[in-house]
């Protein structure tokens, strides 16, 4: 890990002209669209990047960004990898741990999530305020580097309370209906059934996805604070359940992205 990591950061350094971001952002599903307010400055697609996966989904564009974001600089990855692609927990979570040496001192996650919370309508975001993890494996399994992180990090805050205030208020301000609430990854990429779905309700869930707690997870190792938001895309109410398509998802994803891109833009520009 530690030889492929300054061998990855040593080239991106070089491609960049040591670009030193602030703030790193991993864009999900549908939610690429922040990327059109940063002043790019570089721009690395995965394929060229030594040891990075690469993104196997068509709707993911496979590209670190390298800019200017309300007066910050950031690092952007267009395009997350997912559990159910084939990666491991340890590849999957890699890009956090270049972004860290890179020198981003916060990380900002986006997401696209299935409603659990019949109060929380498709099309609402909800800013995630705790997680369960149904995924797997840890993306810390196997030999500890203690200069990366503890060998048993503390979770009971892994996402900022800081930030989940300050983007609650922005969201106010704007009349945009945003919920705090409990964040379910699970391996997929099935959609669940109706008994799961009930199940995931009552074990304490508000959204369901596949992705963002691993990313969660290494960035608390490596003590980066961390905001992270999703947009939900469908419901998961078993009472009522419909049958739902990609399209449908991409679809809601997309009308929802200037709502979350403006909570973003604005968090950041307080930090």
């Amino acid at each position: 890990m530690f030889q492929a990591l300054h061998e990855t950061v040593e080239y991106i350094k070089r491609k960049t002209n040591n670009y030193a971001p602030e703030i790193g952002i991993v864009l999900g599903t549908g939610l690429g669209g922040l990327v059109n307010d940063i002043q790019i400055e570089h721009q690395l697609m995965y394929a060229n990047i030594p040891n990075f996966p690469i993104s196997t989904l068509e709707f993911h564009s496979g590209k670190l960004i390298f800019g200017q974001l309300n007066g910050k600089k950031v690092v952007a990855m267009q395009g997350r990898l997912h559990y159910y692609e084939g990666y491991s927990m340890q590849q999957i979570t890699f890009p956090i741990r270049v972004m860290k040496v890179l020198g981003i001192a916060h990380l900002f996650v986006s997401n696209a999530a299935g409603s659990l919370n019949s109060e929380f309508k498709k099309g609402d975001l909800m800013v995630i305020n705790d997680h369960i993890n149904l995924q797997p494996e840890s993306p810390l399994r196997g030999s500890n580097d203690t200069d990366m992180g503890p060998r048993f990090p503390d979770m009971s805050q892994p996402y900022n309370r800081k930030l989940i205030h300050s983007a609650i208020k922005i969201a106010k301000e704007h009349n945009i209906t945003c919920h705090q609430g409990v964040y379910i990854a699970v391996t997929g990429p099935n959609l669940e059934t109706k008994a799961e779905y009930n199940y995931l309700r009552i074990i304490g869930g508000d959204a369901v996805g596949m992705s963002t707690v691993p990313e969660v997870i290494v960035a608390n190792h490596m003590s980066i604070p961390v905001f992270a938001i999703s947009v939900l895309t469908d419901e998961g109410f078993p009472e009522v359940l419909q049958p739902v398509s990609l399209e449908e998802i991409l679809k809601t994803a997309k009308a929802a992205e200037p709502k979350m891109t403006k909570i973003l833009s604005q968090l950041i520009s307080t930090i």
